[in-house]
């Protein structure tokens, strides 16, 4: 099995929720491959569907003088923020032809993120009991929140790279007021100027991990105009 990769590198979050709700229909109606989304937003805030309002903590008006925008969302969890520096991915996947279920779908991407900052940067990134995502020790580096729609996935993960940790001030992360934010940048104490070189790590381990015999890069307009069955 084949997976398409679409880089849209920096795009406005509520056009990418498009482009997803768009590419989950065509692949319910089987007429593309799995295919794998990352994105970098403009700043962004969105609730799930079990959100607490409360957990956003600025003010409308500092939000909208930020150019913060906020979006209420079909996926699971609480309330997060997207921004530039991170990478965000979007699998629409079909877990029926995978064979998977959704608790191996999330313990494999899980899985891929703490293999990747183990072996490329020698993180010792984990799980947490009683939360999803992957963690460095009580800092949460990568988010996870998905929704599953007639087998197919979407919305996904959220990898902090060299993103400003400062506008997780802005919420309470995922409802977890006990618990903080990291990212790559501020481990590593490093500058990330350009986040190619993860996404591309970030394929790597996808297709590894979910067993794709190939990964192929795709533009956007050459899969919204595929009508091939698979």
């Amino acid at each position: 099995m084949d997976l398409n990769v679409l880089l849209l590198g920096r795009h406005e979050y509520g056009e990418t929720l498009r482009i997803q709700n768009e590419l989950l229909e065509k692949r319910q109606r089987g007429e593309i491959e799995d295919t794998l989304i990352l994105v970098e937003h403009n700043p962004v805030i969105t609730l799930g569907k079990n959100a607490e309002k409360s957990n956003i903590l600025a003010s409308e008006e500092y939000l909208k003088d930020n150019g913060i925008s906020v979006h209420n969302i079909n996926r699971g969890g609480d309330v997060t923020y997207h921004g530039y520096g991170q990478i965000v991915g979007y699998p629409i996947i079909n877990l029926r032809l995978k064979e998977m279920g959704v608790k191996k779908f999330v313990n494999t991407i899980e899985e891929l993120f703490i293999r990747l900052l183990n072996e490329k940067y020698g993180i010792a990134a984990g799980r947490e009991e009683h939360h999803t995502g992957v963690w460095v020790n009580d800092d949460k580096i990568v988010a996870l929140g998905l929704a599953v729609k007639r087998q197919v996935t979407m919305h996904g993960f959220a990898f902090n790279v060299s993103t400003n940790l400062s506008h997780f001030n802005n919420i309470v992360p995922c409802g977890i007021k006990d618990k903080g934010v990291t990212s790559l940048q501020k481990l590593l104490g490093k500058e990330f100027p350009d986040e190619g070189t993860e996404c591309e790590s970030i394929i790597s381990y996808f297709c590894s991990l979910f067993s794709y015999e190939n990964c192929k890069m795709i533009k956007l307009e050459e899969i919204l105009n595929q009508e091939v069955q698979i």
